[in-house]
């Protein structure tokens, strides 16, 4: 017998988004051929944030999803929420914050295969998310929240906004989705652990690489590892393996989902084009299995073009890869 997640709870409102998200998105400078950044190298404009990725991929499979967060009153922030826009996103409830700019990602294609990126973010837009910016008719009215590790660890204000947004939930019995997605270079391990381990029991998802895991439990064979997680609070954990593929565990249960094989060549926007694809599936009322092989897809499309989150599929597009099945 397959198991499954709890199912989100109906809209409360015909209009509203099937999942809220919040966070930050910035531009994004990237290299386009390998080598050091230099003069004139040529260099493509976009824009990238894990939650943004995340709505934008569960549009594209034919569910609507809002974004909340804060963008400069700047080229690089009209940019950004028009781009959002254009993939079918709600950004009705983001701010343009006068008083600081648009964040910035650059982004280094150093060798053929080895990325460097470099962030600025600390005091910019994305940083200043406070707990205001939440509406709490949206997101009370959603099916699921999803929220990530990243925007705890931008600022305080950003924390605070992002433990509204899981009381609003908790009190609505709206599903929430949380990838620990730890960032090294916005805080220590232990302030991580800490603060993150404070969201598992509000979450009925976890997603997390092995090493984000042990943040929380003790580092072990990923099956286990995910039946820990699932006595900290979340009905299932999903661990992401990269080119090993993924496995959930819910309930008694462990369902393993290989990667499926494509030509890789760019990594980036991977991890949050998998949980898409896996929240798309759960908006399907789909089981874990046909929800894993989903997020899988999904994964695979988006490493196989260049970006964060263009190589996200739309629904009709899923049948260009040949999907494996999932085992037990």
């Amino acid at each position: 017998m397959t198991a499954a997640a709890p199912t989100p709870k109906a809209p409360t409102s015909p209009t509203a988004p099937a999942l809220v998200t919040l966070g930050e998105a910035m531009a994004v400078v990237a290299a386009t051929e390998p080598g050091p950044l230099a003069t004139h190298a040529p260099l493509r404009l976009g824009y990238a944030g894990a939650e943004a990725t995340v709505a934008i991929g569960v549009s594209r499979l034919g569910h609507t999803a809002s974004w909340t967060g804060r963008v400069g009153q700047d080229a690089a922030g009209a940019m950004i929420l028009a781009g959002l826009r254009a993939e079918g996103v709600d950004v009705s409830r983001s701010l343009t914050d006068p008083e600081a700019p648009t964040g910035l990602m650059l982004r280094e294609r150093r060798t053929a295969d080895r990325l460097r990126v470099t962030y600025y973010r600390a005091g910019l837009a994305g940083s200043r998310l406070s707990p205001d910016d939440v509406d709490e008719q949206l997101f009370a009215q959603a099916r699921v929240l999803h929220i990530t590790g990243i925007t705890p660890a931008l600022s305080g204000t950003a924390r605070a906004a992002v433990e509204r947004a899981l009381t609003i939930a908790r009190a609505a019995g709206v599903m929430v989705s949380f990838d620990v997605n730890h960032r090294d270079r916005l805080w220590s391990r232990s302030d991580a652990a800490t603060t993150l381990a404070g969201i598992l029991p509000y979450a009925d998802i976890v997603f997390a690489g092995p090493e984000e895991a042990s943040l929380f439990v003790a580092q072990d064979e990923p099956r286990r590892m995910a039946r820990a997680l699932t006595r900290l609070g979340p009905g299932q954990a999903v661990l992401k393996l990269g080119a090993e593929g993924a496995l959930a565990a819910v309930g008694d249960e462990i369902f393993v989902q290989p990667a499926i094989p494509v030509t890789a060549v760019d990594p980036i926007g991977a991890g949050d084009a998998f949980v898409a694809g896996y929240l798309a599936g759960v908006l399907d009322g789909a089981t874990t299995a046909e929800r894993l092989r989903l997020a899988a897809l999904c994964g695979s499309f988006c490493v196989s073009v260049r970006g964060d989150w263009e190589g996200l599929p739309r629904r009709d597009e899923l049948g260009l890869l040949a999907a494996q099945d999932v085992s037990r």
